[in-house]
């Protein structure tokens, strides 16, 4: 009865549903610090936040419980390629898109709330047939997400928001949400103007075609949410 139990409590475990946090730093193919190192620790642990919880929330910027001034900030240069490690050694077992979308702090970025301007910076969606197949999604049982700091970029200190959608239960309005919050300085010489400017919460409604999304259905195409991503100039 005791082993009954047990398997029946770790089928029930956000663990066996594939849940996923991204809060470990990688730059250049090199780790930087454990677990949250740089990352603003969000309250509900590996567990997402569906549509309705999260898309007019500005919880919506970095996480549940996701508040500034907790953790330090990290120094990375134009160039520099980023990596967003799951912890746990886990990997991405839900369909759906990937983002990187960044806000130039007013000052330190430590003490900022996310309330200012951000721009989309790096996009990963289909890579090659229908939506409705799991395997098709760049990001499947990929242990990361991952950004190139285009060269143009103003230097200054950023938060970095990094998510996932899991969109299997997007049809009956639940499409699940994995945000993390990053505080980088980036350094460069600049030159390029972020665009387009958008605000969070404001990027995705609830009933927007990426979001009530129905992989059941055999759909033969996807539309990604949010802004157009910056094209680096």
């Amino acid at each position: 009865m005791k082993c009954a139990a047990l398997v029946a409590l770790l089928a029930a475990s956000p663990l066996a549903s594939a849940h996923y946090i991204f809060n470990i730093l990688i730059v250049n193919g090199q780790t930087m610090g454990g677990e949250y190192a740089y990352v603003r620790k969000n309250s509900n642990s590996y567990n997402p936040v569906i549509t309705s919880e999260i898309v007019n929330s500005n919880e919506l910027r970095c996480n549940k419980g996701a508040k500034p001034g907790s953790v330090p900030t990290y120094t990375v240069k134009a160039g520099d390629k980023l990596g967003f490690k799951l912890f746990n050694k886990e990997f991405i077992e839900h369909p759906g898109p990937g983002f990187v979308y960044i806000s130039k702090a007013p000052g330190s970025v430590k003490d900022y709330d996310g309330s200012g301007d951000w721009v989309k910076v790096m996009e990963t969606g289909l890579c090659g047939g229908k939506p409705g197949t799991d395997t098709n999604w760049c990001s499947w049982q990929k242990d990361r997400l991952e950004w190139t700091v285009q060269q143009k970029i103003p230097p200054g200190e950023y938060l970095v928001r990094v998510e996932h959608i899991g969109l299997h239960e997007g049809h009956v309005g639940k499409a699940q949400f994995y945000i993390e919050c990053y505080q980088l300085k980036i350094e460069g010489s600049g030159g390029g103007t972020p665009s387009p400017l958008v605000k969070i919460p404001g990027i995705y409604q609830a009933n927007d075609p990426g979001i009530a999304f129905n992989k059941w259905n055999n759909p033969p195409s996807y539309v990604m949410p949010g802004p157009k991503m910056w094209d680096g100039n």
